[in-house]
């Protein structure tokens, strides 16, 4: 297990670089939200996504839906890191005609299983490719990403309450609890209280980790696997910018580049 944890804040490093290149190059793009949700993304996709690198369209797959598409950066390291997108791909990010666009989208880029919007849509996509699964007679499992700012959207809420309502235990919920959202803080933009109590009131199983402690992401994300008695939710307790010192906590680097100076000073510590 110490081999594995190791291997898997390794390849998140590497995710982290690939994070900044990738905005850096398009002088544009979310950074903060993708930095805090990377280490859960890399735990998911070395552990717990049913998944073939060699069939990455196989149908009977898990599907990963990352409905905070401003996040895109994050999904597209670990993609790259994999093998499935280029190191070219994701230095296009956000240029005319990339298969990496801002927001993630399906039609564009392999390995994508959702075409991100307007914020809250994710988890009741999430809802049907999970009924999907059951009606097919399938044991696929659909992990959805949302931002804790999104937990806002009344969408969140409608499908919380389905979800239970069918008894969807393949599904599964991320919540990246970063505590920032678009320029602020969360608690002063609009204060959502206790998420977990939240899904847990709505039929759903809660727990809480540390979303940067691998050890801790590995564990959780094998319980949600293994857990059938019910929709399950994952409150990661997480670091907006995580692993650039300057970025870390600062809503102004929620949607913004680094400068040539931060850059190398981001690619530095990253090292």
């Amino acid at each position: 297990m110490s081999y594995q944890i190791e291997s898997l804040d390794i390849m998140a490093k590497e995710c982290r670089k690939d994070i900044i290149e990738m905005i850096y190059s398009a002088k544009s793009g979310h950074p903060g939200g993708s930095l805090s949700s990377i280490d859960i993304i890399v735990g998911l996709y070395q552990t717990a996504l049913n998944y073939r690198l060699d069939d990455i369209n196989w149908p009977d797959r898990d599907r990963f839906i990352m409905s905070k598409g401003h996040a895109s950066p994050a999904v597209y390291s670990i993609l790259h890191q994999l093998g499935i997108i280029s190191k070219d791909d994701i230095l296009s990010f956000r240029k005319l005609g990339s298969v990496c666009q801002g927001h993630v989208d399906m039609k564009w880029t392999e390995g994508v299983d959702f075409s991100a919007g307007s914020l809250g849509m994710g988890l009741s996509y999430g809802l049907g490719c999970a009924l999907a699964a059951k009606m097919d007679k399938s044991e696929r499992n659909i992990w959805v990403m949302i931002g804790d700012g999104e937990t806002q959207e009344g969408q969140i809420w409608e499908a919380a309450m389905a979800a239970s309502y069918h008894s969807t235990n393949n599904l599964n919920v991320i919540v990246d609890r970063n505590r920032i959202q678009n320029d602020d803080f969360v608690e002063k933009q609009m204060e959502i209280g206790n998420i977990g109590e939240k899904f847990n009131s709505f039929g759903w199983n809660v727990r809480e980790i540390d979303g940067h402690n691998m050890k801790e992401i590995v564990n959780v994300l094998d319980w949600a696997k293994k857990d059938d008695s019910g929709p399950s939710a994952i409150i990661a307790k997480t670091v907006k910018g995580k692993g650039v010192s300057f970025m870390e906590n600062n809503p102004s680097f929620h949607g913004k580049s680094p400068s040539d100076d931060e850059f190398i000073l981001a690619m530095e510590e990253l090292k």
